[in-house]
């Protein structure tokens, strides 16, 4: 792509413009109280501007790096499409891809796509389009220094563009969580020349170019995105009950670090969305009439994995004790509100696959503290417990991702201190805690906040096998963990897939490799009542396509 320096200054020059203009007002009008009173609905109509303030912007804009980011990723999904769409049940449906076919043992699938479709740059979204996108997801470009998006199936083959609307795609082994992962926020497609560039050359985005209901007007790195409707857009997913152009004109993502001055801006009409907020500030909103989405998307729930690699954790019983020692009905109670519900188990209880594991790890001080006895940790008389002079000690490192993280923390802390653990929390900004807690291996537990679209994909993150995460630290050396890996990645039926899943359940939890808290809501959207026909899907992303603002 040709590039034009003295276009880029201006461009980046005038956003830059905006932005300041934009904060200045938004800060002029935090004093104020906007009227919610919205009237009745009439139906969609056209034009009008949206501003959306979202605490980060994140540090990268690469797709395959940011395009799951909880951050970028509302970005993404609004200029970029799907080959399949995924909503928060788990249903597939078609968007770009108007229907498929697979083989009997799931090796094999042919996707047959929508005709006329084309990215922003005039770029036809073909076969041969797609083909690149396949190959980019599931093998990054090592020579550019970019790496596959995650959990795309690690038994990708490759992919062969029978025709203009037609892609043949071949698995080394049975995949049946193709189709949905094509839904997961990762696949987002992209133009053949946006993936050609180097790196950097991707990492600005005024050199992007998606298929998407909007495009990219404008941007200032680490402060605003602006984008304008695509008024050519005809082949949105009929899930969301609008396939043609955007009704609103643009959608401004402004970054905006402090809660109580997003909330002014929202309550005095200068926002119409605003984005992760603390549960305790949602009643205040909603009681003046302001509408909150509260998704929960298709994954793992939220809790910690535990490293068996570390002490004390390499002791199945201070796992355990670990699992039963923490009351999460007073987490519910003290840091939610009744938009929350109680974990049970690994796995969200909206993937079709989920079953209730909860008597596996529910609250039991007794037990936890009579199983720490059984592994030698003894109680002073301080009440903290010690073995050969050490102290029962762990650190909590509260996920930046999630806005409820550090109070849970916190009062967890609380909840591990009266049976006697020495407790720390440690809180960190989103680049401190990618650099010092989500890369080092060594951490005894980390709390995790994974989406997923397909259940097949947890096989690739469990143990280290085909680059797996290998999030207990257990590699390839735990043999049941790795016999129900093999069931469910292997399965070419969903009931059998099924199965094995719930056997997972059972004995992760039982083991006490994974401590589940509550079924997560990582991302909290308030809105005002003018603003409507926002839909949420599979990884509780908001979409805008069908949106618009009441007259």
């Amino acid at each position: 792509m040709t590039q034009h320096p003295s276009r880029h200054r201006h461009r980046r020059r005038a956003a830059l413009a905006a932005a300041v203009a934009l904060s200045l007002t938004l800060l002029a009008g935090c004093a104020g109280t906007g009227s919610t009173s919205a009237g009745a609905d009439a139906g969609p109509t056209e034009g009008g501007d949206a501003v959306f303030l979202i605490n980060s912007l994140g540090t990268s804009w690469v797709p395959n790096e940011s395009s799951i980011s909880s951050y970028q990723g509302n970005i993404w999904g609004q200029v970029t499409d799907k080959l399949v769409y995924v909503d928060d049940s788990g249903a597939v449906s078609p968007w770009i891809a108007e229907s498929w076919d697979q083989n009997a043992d799931a090796t094999a699938f042919t996707l047959h796509l929508k005709e006329g479709v084309t990215f922003s740059d005039g770029t036809p979204l073909d076969a041969a389009a797609v083909v690149t996108n396949l190959d980019y997801w599931a093998f990054g470009a090592a020579d550019k220094g970019i790496t596959p998006i995650g959990l795309f199936p690690k038994t990708y083959q490759k992919a062969t563009a029978v025709d203009a609307q037609t892609v043949e795609v071949t698995f080394s082994a049975p995949t049946l969580g193709f189709i949905p992962t094509l839904g997961y926020h990762g696949s987002i497609l992209v133009s053949p020349k946006t993936l050609a560039l180097s790196k950097e050359e991707q990492g600005d985005l005024d050199n992007f170019s998606g298929s998407g209901p909007f495009t990219i007007r404008s941007w200032a790195d680490g402060d605003d995105v602006v984008l304008a409707k695509r008024v050519d857009y005809t082949w949105g997913p009929e899930a969301i009950g609008h396939t043609g152009a955007p009704y609103l004109d643009t959608l401004t993502y402004k970054q905006v670090a402090e809660s109580s001055t997003r909330i002014g801006a929202l309550t005095s009409d200068q926002a119409q969305v605003i984005y992760n907020i603390q549960p305790s500030e949602l009643a205040g909103l909603t009681d003046r009439g302001y509408e909150v989405g509260l998704p929960r998307y298709l994954g793992f729930t939220n809790g910690y994995r535990v490293n068996v690699t570390a002490a004390p954790f390499d002791d199945v019983r201070v796992r355990q004790a670990l699992q039963h020692g923490i009351d999460r009905g007073q987490i519910l109670d003290t840091v939610y509100t009744d938009g929350w519900q109680a974990a049970q188990g690994l796995i969200q209880s909206n993937v079709p696959e989920a079953t209730d594991h909860s008597a596996d790890f529910a609250f039991d001080a007794d037990k936890a503290a009579a199983l720490l006895d059984e592994a030698g940790w003894v109680p002073g008389a301080d009440g903290k417990r010690t073995k050969n002079g050490q102290p029962l000690a762990v650190t909590l490192y509260a996920n930046p991702y999630l806005a409820t993280s550090a109070s849970i923390d916190e009062l967890v802390a609380q909840q591990l201190g009266t049976l006697g653990f020495t407790v720390t929390v440690q809180t960190y900004d989103v680049a401190t805690f990618g650099e010092k807690v989500k890369n080092d291996s060594t951490t005894p537990l980390y709390e995790i906040t994974r989406s997923f679209i397909d259940v097949g994909t947890v096989a690739s993150i469990l143990t280290s096998a085909n680059k797996g995460e290998n999030w207990f630290g257990l590699g390839e050396t735990d043999p049941t963990l790795n016999d129900l890996r093999d069931r469910i990645a292997r399965a070419t039926d969903l009931d059998t897939r099924a199965a094995a899943v719930d056997e997972l359940q059972t004995y992760v939890l039982q083991q006490g490799l994974f401590v589940p808290i509550t079924q997560i809501v990582q991302r909290i959207y308030v809105q005002s009542p003018k603003l409507q026909g926002v839909t949420y899907n599979g990884v509780a992303i908001a979409g805008y396509a069908a949106a618009y603002l009441q007259k």
